[in-house]
């Protein structure tokens, strides 16, 4: 509706001033349903530019409007607002789109080419070191970026999900003497246990199974401990595999899948890292200080350039994870978005920069980054902090056994990503209209349970009359409706899965005042069916809206 409101303005505004873009009309959604279901300031836009008074233009607009099965009336309103009422062919096309389409109703194709073909975008997430299970942060990654997969699916996109594994380097090397420490049941409180070890519960059941000589299939490898208390090879390649296929298991009950797992360790293997390097330092963007190879990020706006190589040879973090977005960008993905936390954001301008510097061609945006704030977890009135297993910090795992997967996902993902967190475990567990996924769901579950109550077949639905369905709730409902395919294509412009998370919000409450407000199953069979259609078409956004985010639409609760 708003597509084909703006298709007949358009043609009306350049008619008047013809230097109008489409892109600059702004239609919007009145909060009152009082004031109509769109508005636009098209008149009091053009007002300045041509001298004249805006409400004399929007009458101008509304003479010039050519006429719309879909549009009721349309009124000025205030200083120069024109304000669009939908007629009920429009609330009977809406309803009647969302019955005929239940599984597609707000898919979109702005992700397909110029020649109808979907994009190729790959969204990298959660990406955690294999050094101890997986904690909260990576569980808010792992919501928005699972979640940014799917709505980007909606619209049309070719996506890949993908993890990155971080297996070499200092925090391998700590893992390992960790291990090797409790081997020799040296506990984290003596002085012979390493400085920057690992001091969770978590690597005692890595030992025990090490020294048992347990076996481990990660990713299609087995993986044999030799038990052998002093072999550290062994001990390296056993930490690092178990703790893969923990994370993988507690990804599997978050209902996270991806499509390809990759190694930091394969660039060193296959020498790609000493390529990028060489091509780095043809290019002229390298020098040489203080027995280090420095890159010259300065160059493409960083504040100060940054070491490559240091000293000892050893290349730092961001050289490989330079190497592995040339990956990404050979293996023809030439949309690549990446969820992290917020500590990452000092590392985007200096891969970007080296990117830059290899110069084949990436887009100066390349990648793009979806950055999550901090979660502080709270229960009882207090912060939690420690997991006796972890150790250090509260795991995943922690969230998804007291609350659930579903309430965890969504509360994982409500707030705007670059917003600090709070997660509250006991509304989380609240079975009340204060707990927005329980208040959701209980929408989508009250609409099945009228549904069964009544009985009949849902094909007497498809073609109903809706003619009548004009009480204010309903409108307020039919709008919420209306706006599900906006909030889609918004959501995946904006990369913002949290947009979702509070329209189905809003929808619920719709719903829920309708519900309570509303009898149902009345003697009259066609107003009978009439509610009945809302409600399923209701039931059908907030079922596609769930899954958009990866959460359960039970029938019964």
């Amino acid at each position: 509706m708003k597509s084909h409101l703006l298709q007949l303005l358009l043609p009306v505004a350049q008619s008047i001033h013809p230097e109008i873009l489409a892109n600059s009309i702004q239609m919007d959604r009145p909060k009152s349903i009082e004031h109509g279901d769109f508005s636009t300031n098209l008149a009091m836009m053009l007002a300045k530019p041509m001298k004249k008074n805006p409400r004399e233009l929007a009458s101008l607009i509304i003479e010039k409007l050519p006429k719309s099965p879909f549009i009721e009336k349309v009124e000025i309103a205030g200083a120069g607002f024109i304000n669009f009422y939908l007629s009920e062919k429009a609330r009977t096309f809406i309803i009647h789109e969302i019955l005929k389409n239940p599984l597609t109703y707000g898919q979109n194709t702005s992700g397909h080419d110029d020649k109808g073909h979907p994009q190729k975008v790959q969204i990298e997430f959660v990406s955690a070191n294999p050094t101890g299970p997986l904690h909260v942060g990576h569980g808010r990654g792992a919501a928005i970026g699972d979640s940014l997969a799917r709505i980007l699916k909606f619209n049309g996109w070719d996506v890949t999900r993908e993890f990155y594994y971080n297996d070499t380097g200092a925090q391998i090397d700590n893992l390992t003497k960790s291990v090797h420490a409790r081997c020799h049941h040296i506990d984290p409180s003596d002085p012979a246990f390493p400085e920057d070890g690992y001091r969770g519960e978590y690597i005692v059941d890595i030992a025990n199974a090490f020294l048992n000589k347990s076996v481990i299939t990660c990713e299609g490898k087995t993986i044999h401990a030799s038990g052998n208390i002093d072999d550290l090879a062994s001990i390296r390649a056993f930490s690092v595999a178990y703790l893969r296929q923990e994370q993988d298991q507690d990804l599997n009950a978050f209902h996270i899948q991806f499509d390809v797992f990759t190694l930091e360790s394969s660039f060193y293997q296959h020498g790609y890292i000493e390529k990028v390097v060489n091509q780095l330092i043809k290019n002229g963007f390298t020098y040489e200080e203080d027995n280090a190879l420095w890159l010259k990020t300065t160059d493409f706006g960083d504040d100060k350039n940054r070491v490559m190589k240091k000293s000892d040879g050893s290349y730092t973090y961001f050289i490989p994870d330079i190497t592995y977005h040339l990956n990404k960008w050979e293996r023809g993905f030439k949309r690549v978005i990446n969820e992290q936390g917020s500590d990452h954001h000092s590392t985007i301008t200096r891969v970007r920069a080296g990117l830059q510097a290899l110069k084949v061609g990436i887009p100066d945006t390349y990648p793009e980054y979806v950055l999550h704030q901090m979660i502080t977890v709270m229960k009882g009135g207090e912060e939690v902090k420690l997991s006796k297993r972890a150790g250090t910090y509260v795991t995943l795992r922690d969230l998804i056994d007291e609350v659930g997967c579903d309430a965890t996902r969504y509360f994982l993902v409500a707030r705007k990503s670059d917003s600090q967190l709070v997660f509250d475990i006991d509304l989380a567990k609240t079975q009340n209209s204060d707990n927005p996924v329980y208040y959701i769901q209980y929408a989508h579950a009250r609409i099945e349970g009228v549904l069964k109550q009544w009985g009949g077949k849902l094909d007497a639905l498809q073609d109903i009359d809706l003619k009548g369905l004009d009480s204010t709730q309903e409108l307020i409902l039919i709008k919420r409706l209306n706006e599900f395919p906006e909030m889609v294509l918004h959501a995946s412009l904006e990369l913002a899965p949290h947009t979702i998370a509070n329209y189905l919000k809003d929808c619920a409450a719709d719903l829920h005042s309708y519900y309570n407000d509303t009898k149902f199953l009345v003697a009259n069979e066609h107003e009978k069916l009439q509610h009945l259609s809302l409600i399923k078409a209701t039931q059908i956004v907030l079922k596609n809206g769930l899954n958009l985010l990866g959460v359960n639409a039970p029938d019964k609760m």
